[in-house]
C-alpha cells in the first residue's frame, strides 16, 4: 500500500488541485449566479478527463489531454473566463506531457508561461490567479526536474543491480563447475593409480603364482610315489609364496596413495585454480598428517571447498590462504582471505553445513571478520 501511494503521490497531488479549484469556482465565481447542473457534470467530467490522462499509457495520454482542452474550450465559451484556474492547471499538465513526450532536458523558464498567463489576463484576481500559478508550478517542476530524475536513477541502480547479481550467479556457477573439474582431475589420478598398482601386481607376482600352482598339481601326483621329492617341491612353493607377500607388501607400501596425500592433492589443486582467477592461493601444512582420521579429511575438503567459493563469490579478495596444522592433541585448520570481510555473519546454507559437519566429530568452529574473513577449525585427534 505504501509502495502504491509513492507511486500514485503526484496523480493525488493533481486531483487536489483541480477539485479545489472547481471548489472556488462553484462556491466564489458563481455564488451569486447559480451553479447549473451541467456546469457541474462538465465539471466533473474535466475532473474524470484529467485523472484519464495522468493514468494513460502511449497515445491514450494525448487523447485524453485532446478531450480535456476541447472541453475546457467549451466550459469557457459557453460560461466565460472565469476557468483561468483550469487553464493553469491543464497548461502546466501540457508543458509536462510535452516534456515526456520529447524526452526533453529543456529550463524550468518554460513552466512560468502559465504564472505570465495568469498574470497579465488583465482580472482583478490576477494576484490570487498568479499565486495559485506560481505554487502549482512549483510542484511541477519539482516533480518533473526533481522526482521524475530520482526515479530514474532508482531504475537504473536496480537495472545494475539485477546485471550484477546476474553476473555474479554466473561467476558462482562457473567457479563450481571449476572446482567439480578439479574433483574429477582428482578422482581421476586416484583411478590411475590404482590402474598402475594393478599391472605392478600382474606383472611382478602373476608368473610366480601361476608356477606355485603348477608345482602343487605335480605334487599331487607324486606325493605317494615320491614323498621326498614331493616335500621339497612343497617346501619351495611355501618359500615362493612367502616371498610373493613379502613383495605384496613392499610395492603396497611403495605405490599405494595414503589418503592424506590425496586429500592434499585436492587442495593443492583448489589454490591451482584460484590461482588461474588470478587469486593468490597458498596450502601450508605442519606436523604428521598421516594419522588424521579419513573422515576429518573429508571434513576439511568440504568445508574448504565451501569457504573458497565463498570467498571468491563475496569477499573481492586477492589471497587466500589455507593452512593445516596437527598437533599433539588437535587438528587446526584455518582457511583466510584478505577480502573486505563483514560486519554482521549470517548463518546461510553454506556455514550451517560446515558447523553441521564440525558439529559431527565434537569440533569447535568460529569465525574471524576483522582482518578479511577467517575460518578456524579444530578437530580433537583420538589417542
Amino acid at each position: 500500500m505504501t509502495d502504491q501511494i509513492r507511486k500514485n503521490y503526484f496523480l493525488a497531488v493533481k486531483t487536489m488541485l483541480i477539485l479545489t479549484s472547481e471548489i472556488y469556482l462553484l462556491l466564489i465565481q458563481f455564488e451569486q449566479a447559480g451553479a447549473s447542473s451541467g456546469m457541474f457534470l462538465l465539471l466533473a467530467l474535466f475532473l474524470g478527463l484529467f485523472i484519464g490522462e495522468s493514468l494513460a499509457k502511449g497515445n491514450w495520454r494525448y487523447l485524453f489531454l485532446f478531450l480535456s482542452v476541447t472541453e475546457l474550450t467549451v466550459v469557457s465559451v459557453r460560461y466565460g473566463n472565469s476557468f483561468l484556474l483550469l487553464w493553469i492547471l491543464l497548461g502546466y499538465e501540457i508543458i509536462s506531457y510535452l516534456r515526456t513526450c520529447f524526452r526533453s532536458k529543456g529550463s524550468a523558464f518554460v513552466y512560468g508561461l502559465p504564472l505570465l498567463f495568469a498574470l497579465l489576463s488583465g482580472r482583478e484576481d490576477y494576484l490570487l490567479q498568479g499565486s495559485v500559478a506560481l505554487f502549482t508550478g512549483i510542484i511541477y517542476i519539482q516533480h518533473d526536474f526533481i522526482v521524475v530524475s530520482y526515479q530514474k536513477q532508482i531504475m537504473e541502480h536496480t537495472l545494475s543491480e539485477e546485471h550484477l547479481k546476474k553476473n555474479l550467479n554466473r561467476k558462482e556457477y562457473a567457479l563450481r563447475e571449476e572446482l567439480k573439474r578439479g574433483l574429477l582431475v582428482a578422482e581421476n589420478q586416484v583411478l590411475e593409480e590404482r590402474a598402475r598398482l594393478s599391472q605392478t601386481l600382474h606383472d611382478k607376482l602373476g608368473h610366480s603364482i601361476n608356477g606355485s600352482v603348477y608345482q602343487l598339481e605335480a605334487v599331487k601326483v607324486l606325493l605317494e610315489k615320491e614323498p621326498e621329492t614331493s616335500r621339497k617341491m612343497i617346501q619351495a612353493v611355501i618359500d615362493q609364496l612367502r616371498t610373493g607377500m613379502d613383495e605384496i607388501r613392499g610395492i603396497l607400501r611403495r605405490e599405494r596413495p595414503e589418503k592424506y596425500k590425496l586429500a592434499m592433492l585436492q587442495l593443492q589443486r583448489l589454490c591451482e585454480e584460484c590461482k588461474d582467477m588470478d587469486i593468490d592461493a597458498h596450502l601450508s601444512t605442519e606436523g604428521d598428517l598421516a594419522g588424521v582420521p579419513e573422515k576429518y579429511l573429508e571434513i576439511i575438503l568440504d568445508n574448504a571447498f565451501e569457504a573458497v567459493s565463498n570467498a571468491l563469490k563475496y569477499a573481492h579478495c586477492t589471497k587466500i590462504e589455507i593452512k593445516l596444522v596437527v598437533m599433539n592433541q588437535m587438528l587446526r585448520c584455518s582457511i583466510s582471505d584478505n577480502g573486505i570481510g563483514c560486519d554482521e555473519l549470517t548463518d546461510g546454507m553454506g556455514i550451517a553445513g560446515m558447523r553441521q559437519r564440525i558439529r559431527s566429530v565434537n569440533g569447535i568452529l568460529d569465525f574471524s571478520t576483522e582482518a578479511g574473513f577467517t575460518i578456524n577449525m579444530l578437530l580433537p585427534m583420538k589417542k
